[in-house]
């Protein structure tokens, strides 16, 4: 008697089925980009609207939320934008982007303007127009009260000294010599390193240290003025000289008519720089309201005043939750769905697809998930696809996470002894139902757990002390669930697997 031949068939229906299922996911994953692409709006040279991008989580005093009202986007650079809008008889619309892909946005046509502090250099100048300078300042040297005062650069020879990445005053600093100069992301951070005497001194943009160092009694203001800044409105390089000839247009009669004086005033920015740039030698125009209200939201007196001041970021931190949920769960579907067809197409799928899910797992896993999310934001407009940013992001995660959870399940395929699917093709079952009836569950029992820290990894963050200990509260109870409902399930799909030990 003949024994039956138990060795897998050539499955090139399977093949087949694989190749149509992953060109279907990949076809309707276009679609939907598609159908939610928005195509950038036509402006024309009269519209009543001016769009322009900022970072409101730049710092005070140029563009932020409110302290005492995070739902207020406010600064000295909001109320220039809205009066420049009243002088060309345009309204305005803040966009939010984050500072470093400010210009990038531009370019892409997000918006038609950026005012974020923007220093008018050779290198700005190169990647965007710039209006004239609506601002003129300085670099501020601070210290640490009671050190000896430093009267200019040449005393920090040989000290440690803090300021803005990728600043006018790191390259200033950089460019004088004899200076151990350290790099930050956030001012805030420099300052707490010169207050815990990690770092000799600071020297930032005036306007930061009027708001970050003056109001801190342990803090002083030391030396004569650091080199000379300008602050200008930057527009699309060779985009819209029209545009350009109506901001700076409108920033000069600000500047001649006293508006620009008394927004500065407010904010108590106003400097003896911009008095010789607009002739304006007059007294205090305006009382520093803005400056007074900034000191008094962010210097609490007491605990109670504190835990006030993290509360009224609560309702942000609401919705900041659900957004996070919302682009977690759907990029997840689709990290495990496109996952689960790259690991089939690599175990079951023969050659071709093999190699072809192999190339798309090491391009994804091997550059940066950042530089995916701006191909995807910013690279796709520039061939006439724009994604609103919710659709982006949620392609962006699912994309990358999919190469992933790709090597994940071909691990829990390949666990599965192959001896299984050849008794269930012995037993009549074709390929498809082996999979579905016999490997994939015991699969899935063995994948679940790397699968869970994925999706977990995928909601967390991090963030500041104080604020930061509310963000990290709200992540840890949104993972919380899942690490429960993944713990049901490995129970669940391991009924029948686990020994009894007769302990309880």
């Amino acid at each position: 008697m003949r024994l039956p031949d138990l060795r897998l068939p050539e499955p090139r229906l399977l093949r087949a089925r694989l190749a149509f299922a992953l060109l279907a996911a990949l076809t309707l994953l276009c679609a939907a980009g598609a159908a939610r692409a928005q195509t950038p709006p036509v402006h024309e040279p009269f519209s009543k609207t001016l769009r322009y991008g900022g970072d409101a989580t730049s710092g005070a005093p140029y563009t932020f939320k409110d302290p005492a009202d995070p739902d207020l986007t406010v600064g000295f650079e909001v109320d220039i934008m809205n009066q420049l809008g009243r002088e060309l008889g345009r309204k305005v619309e803040f966009i939010q982007n984050d500072w470093s892909n400010l210009i990038p946005g531009l370019n892409a046509g997000l918006y038609d303007a950026v005012i974020n502090g923007l220093e008018i250099t050779p290198e700005h100048q190169a990647a965007a127009d710039f209006t004239i300078p609506y601002y003129v300042t300085y670099g501020q040297i601070v210290i640490r009260k009671g050190d000896p005062e430093v009267a200019g650069l040449e005393q920090l020879r040989g000290k440690s000294v803090g300021t803005l990445k990728s600043s006018q005053m790191e390259r200033v600093l950089r460019a004088f010599g004899g200076i151990d100069v350290r790099s930050y992301e956030q001012e805030i951070d420099a300052y707490s390193d010169l207050k815990l005497k990690r770092i000799d001194a600071t020297v930032m943009d005036f306007p930061i240290a009027v708001y970050y160092a003056q109001p801190d009694d342990a803090l002083q203001f030391t030396g004569t003025p650091v080199g000379r800044i300008e602050y200008g409105i930057a527009l699309k390089k060779g985009g819209d000289p029209q545009l350009l000839a109506s901001l700076n247009s409108g920033l000069s009669q600000m500047m001649q008519d006293g508006e620009m004086r008394k927004i500065l005033d407010r904010w108590a920015l106003w400097t003896p720089m911009m008095a010789q740039v607009t002739g304006d030698n007059r007294p205090l125009q305006a009382q520093p309201e803005a400056y007074t209200h900034f000191v008094e939201a962010t210097q609490p007196r007491g605990l109670v005043a504190q835990l006030e001041r993290y509360a009224r970021f609560l309702p942000q931190l609401f919705w900041a939750a659900v957004m996070t949920m919302e682009i977690s769960i759907l990029a997840m579907i689709l990290a495990v769905a496109l996952g689960a067809g790259l690991a089939l197409c690599r175990v079951y799928g023969g050659t071709m697809l093999d190699r072809v899910a192999q190339v798309y797992i090491e391009c994804v896993r091997g550059t940066p998930l950042l530089i995916q999310v701006l191909f995807i934001y910013y690279g796709l407009p520039k061939i006439g696809v724009q994604l609103d940013p919710f659709v982006a992001g949620v392609l962006a995660l699912g994309l990358n996470y999919a190469a992933y959870e790709a090597e994940n399940y071909r691990a829990g395929l390949l666990a599965i002894p192959r001896h299984q699917m050849e008794t269930a093709i012995a037993l009549n079952m074709t390929e498809r139902e082996a999979l579905r009836h016999v490997i994939i569950p015991q699969a899935a029992r063995i994948v679940l757990p790397p699968t869970t820290n994925d999706f977990i990894s995928l909601i967390k963050d991090s963030d500041y002390f104080g604020t930061g200990l509310l963000v990290a509260a709200v992540y840890l109870l949104l993972g919380l669930p899942f690490v429960r409902l993944a713990r049901w399930a490995e129970k669940h799909v391991s009924r029948g697997t686990v020994r009894t030990t007769g302990r309880k």
